[in-house]
C-alpha cells in the first residue's frame, strides 16, 4: 500500500471540530492546549463551541483548521499509522502538510498561518473581491471564460482552485467575476455559485500583502522535508526549504493545481489517500479524479469529523 496524507484548507471548518478527538486523545488535547498558549486566547473553545461567526473569520479560521489537522495527526501517531510516502495540502492545508513533513514546527506553522489569515483579511479590505464555484465545466473552458471576462472588464478574474474534474473555483475582482458567471452558464455549466466571501484568494488581489507575507515566510525557520510535499502551484514534490519558500510565496496569488497534484500522486503509484483534518472534501475530490483510489478518514472511528 502506497499512502499520501492530504490536509484540508478553508471551507472545511465547522463548530465542534476536534472536540470528540480532544476528549478521546490526550495527545490531540495537548495540541489544542499548545495553540491556546501560543495565540493567547482559547482557540480550542472557538473550534469546539464557536461562535460560528468568529470561527469563520479568516484570521481565526486558518489557525483553527491548521491546529485541528495537527491534533488529528498527533492522535494518528499513537495509533501505529505508518509514515506517508507523500503529503499534500489544499491551499491553507499546504502549511499543515509542511508541519507533518517536519519542514516547520507546530509553533512556527501556527504563527505563520495566523499571519497569513491577518494579511489575507487585510488584502480583502484593501481590494475587496469575490469567488465562485463553477460546476460541470472542464478547466480549459473555465480558463477561457475568465480570460474573456477579464478582457471585457479590464479587471482580473482567474482560476483559483482546480479541485477535480467538473469543479473549478474562480477568484478576482467582483465586477469581473459577475461578468464571468453568466459566461459560465452559457458555456454549459451545471451550476454557478457565488461564494459568501469578500476575499479573492489565489488571485492578483492578494498582491497588496505579498511583500509582508514573503517577509513572514522568510522569517520562519524551515528544514528539509522528511517526506516530499506536493506543492499547490508546482504540482510536484518539494523537499528543499528554498523551493518550499518560493512555493508558499507564489501560492498567495496563484491558483491551486489540485487535480494535477493528485494525478501526479496517482502516477507515482499512490493508491490510498488519507484526509487528515476536519471535513472530507479532499476525499470527495479524489473520488472524482480516480474512483478506484482508496479513501480513508481516520478520526471517523471516534465520532469526529
Amino acid at each position: 500500500m502506497s499512502v499520501a496524507f492530504l490536509f484540508p484548507g478553508q471551507g472545511s471548518q465547522h463548530v465542534g471540530m476536534g472536540q470528540a478527538l480532544a476528549q478521546h486523545s490526550p495527545e490531540a488535547r495537548a495540541v489544542f492546549d499548545q495553540a491556546d498558549d501560543l495565540l493567547g486566547f482559547s482557540l480550542s473553545s472557538l473550534c469546539f463551541s464557536g461562535p460560528e461567526t468568529e470561527l469563520f473569520d479568516t484570521i481565526n479560521q486558518q489557525p483553527a483548521i491548521f491546529t485541528t489537522s495537527m491534533a488529528v495527526l498527533a492522535w494518528m501517531q499513537t495509533q501505529d499509522w505508518s509514515p506517508p510516502h507523500f503529503v499534500a495540502g489544499h491551499s491553507l492545508g499546504e502549511f499543515s502538510a509542511l508541519a507533518a513533513a517536519g519542514v516547520v514546527s507546530f509553533a512556527d506553522g501556527l504563527r505563520l498561518v495566523r499571519r497569513r489569515g491577518e494579511l489575507m483579511k487585510l488584502a480583502g479590505e484593501r481590494a475587496p473581491g469575490a469567488m465562485a464555484a463553477i460546476l460541470g465545466l472542464e478547466l480549459t473552458a473555465v480558463q477561457t471564460l475568465c480570460a474573456e471576462a477579464t478582457e471585457q472588464t479590464a479587471l482580473p478574474v482567474r482560476v483559483a482552485n482546480d479541485n477535480c474534474p467538473g469543479q473549478v473555483v474562480i477568484s478576482g475582482d467582483a465586477v469581473a467575476l459577475e461578468a464571468a458567471m453568466p459566461l459560465a452558464e452559457r458555456a454549459g455549466a451545471r451550476k454557478v455559485v457565488r461564494l459568501p466571501i469578500s476575499i479573492a484568494a489565489h488571485s492578483p488581489l492578494m498582491a497588496s500583502v505579498a511583500e509582508e507575507f514573503a517577509a513572514a515566510v522568510d522569517g520562519t525557520p524551515m528544514h528539509t522535508a522528511v517526506c516530499p510535499v506536493i506543492g499547490n502551484v508546482a504540482a510536484r514534490p518539494l523537499t528543499a526549504p528554498d523551493e518550499i519558500r518560493a512555493e508558499l510565496k507564489a501560492q498567495l496569488t496563484a491558483g491551486v493545481a489540485w487535480t494535477a497534484s493528485m494525478n501526479w500522486l496517482l502516477a507515482a503509484g499512490i493508491d490510498t489517500f488519507v484526509e487528515v483534518g476536519p471535513g472530507d472534501a479532499l476525499l470527495s475530490f479524489i473520488k472524482r479524479i480516480d474512483r478506484n483510489a482508496k479513501r480513508v478518514k481516520p478520526e471517523a472511528v471516534i465520532g469526529d469529523r
